[in-house]
């Protein structure tokens, strides 16, 4: 981000530097993917929160065509079941019948992501893909958006929804999402599986002290100008975003294997933006919330959990590389690693190998017995 914008540097470290606002807006330069690092500049972070977000496309000439010889969940733009939530409305979609599975999707994306996953997992399994609140085709509420908020939301969805044993799959700030509701509601999740997740290990305590007194000077003068000067700034760059050129241009650098993206995936993102509030959610994502993630730790998370983990990892990931991966299977050993030559979003990437890698997990360290039983 430039020196303007409202995230400081040391955001990018915390807990979901990894994730959200890092997905769908294309660098000033092309990615280089590495394993080891991925270079951006603050400016370029400025920009994948605003295309996270969800942002309008016009006249794109990408391509249509589905993965060759894997079925596509069928795109709705009226959305498939909706839900109530503490009074907000909330979309998922549900196909096939078994023992429940359910996907969760990252930061500005939706349910519509596991499109080449759903119909496949639903020849063996009951599989929900839910649309977190603020994003997709649920409601653009506007609430002080927490991890916790998404947690509650899920574990809520679970109990109320899906009311038996599941095992939780997610990606980006999914995965996060799956593991902090897992230790949320033990007693009936069975098993996370995590592609290419949100979170940083570190002390969860560790947080600046903070003063309980403000000058007048910082509550009446400096706090007012610096929303004021966020809303300007942020409003540019939400604008800056919605030129079709930009849009492209970052699901392109997102994908290693750019011939998935295509119209499908750019209207599963872009057309929650219509929403009055998605500019207003927008804002609150990228400053209240953002700010307010160094308490969520990998490890205060994982160390409160039970059940098996498989992590399904993108090692092409210019955020999230494979170190992240293999620090997490050190520390929490009921843990199965599977390493993809994919990025940031490796079940819409290489679907079919995500898919054959998921299956034989559930059938293996989740036995099925187990999911049918609480």
């Amino acid at each position: 981000m430039s020196s303007s914008c409202a995230v400081s540097p040391s955001v990018r470290t915390e807990l979901f530097n990894s994730i959200p606002y890092n997905r769908f807006i294309a660098p000033a330069r092309p990615f280089q993917y590495h394993r080891s690092k991925c270079v951006m500049n603050r400016r370029d972070f400025a920009f994948r929160g605003v295309a996270a977000a969800g942002l309008s496309v016009v006249g794109s000439s990408l391509a249509t065509e589905p993965v060759q010889g894997i079925e596509r969940l069928q795109f709705k733009p009226e959305g498939y079941n909706f839900w109530t939530w503490r009074g907000h409305k909330i979309h998922y979609v549900v196909q096939g019948e078994g023992p429940a599975v359910v996907l969760i999707h990252g930061f500005g994306a939706s349910a519509f992501h596991w499109r080449y996953n759903i119909p496949e997992l639903a020849k063996k399994y009951k599989v929900y893909a839910i649309d977190l609140l603020g994003f997709g085709w649920s409601e653009k509420a506007l609430v002080e958006y927490d991890a916790m908020v998404w947690k509650d939301q899920v574990v809520d969805f679970l109990k109320e929804i899906v009311q038996e044993p599941t095992v939780l799959v997610g990606n980006s700030l999914g995965g996060f999402t799956a593991l902090v509701a897992a230790v949320g509601l033990p007693e009936q999740v069975v098993g996370v599986a995590l592609l290419n997740s949100a979170g940083q290990f570190g002390n969860a305590n560790s947080e600046p002290e903070k003063s309980d007194e403000e000058t007048v000077l910082q509550k009446f003068i400096l706090k007012p100008l610096k929303e004021v000067f966020q809303r300007v700034v942020l409003g540019f760059l939400f604008w800056q975003a919605k030129q079709p050129a930009r849009v492209e241009s970052v699901l392109k650098s997102v994908y290693k294997n750019t011939s998935n993206v295509d119209e499908y995936l750019v209207d599963s993102i872009t057309m929650p933006a219509a929403d009055p509030n998605a500019g207003e959610v927008y804002y609150r994502l990228m400053t209240r919330f953002m700010s307010n993630q160094t308490k969520y730790t990998l490890d205060s998370v994982l160390s409160k959990m039970s059940c098996p983990l498989l992590l399904l990892w993108g090692d092409l990931d210019p955020w999230v590389g494979p170190a992240k991966a293999n620090r997490i299977k050190e520390f929490y050993p009921n843990t199965t690693l599977v390493n993809l030559q994919a990025g940031h979003c490796p079940h819409d990437e290489v679907p079919e190998l995500v898919n054959k890698a998921l299956l034989e997990w559930l059938s293996t360290s989740t036995p099925e017995a187990s999911l049918q039983t609480v």
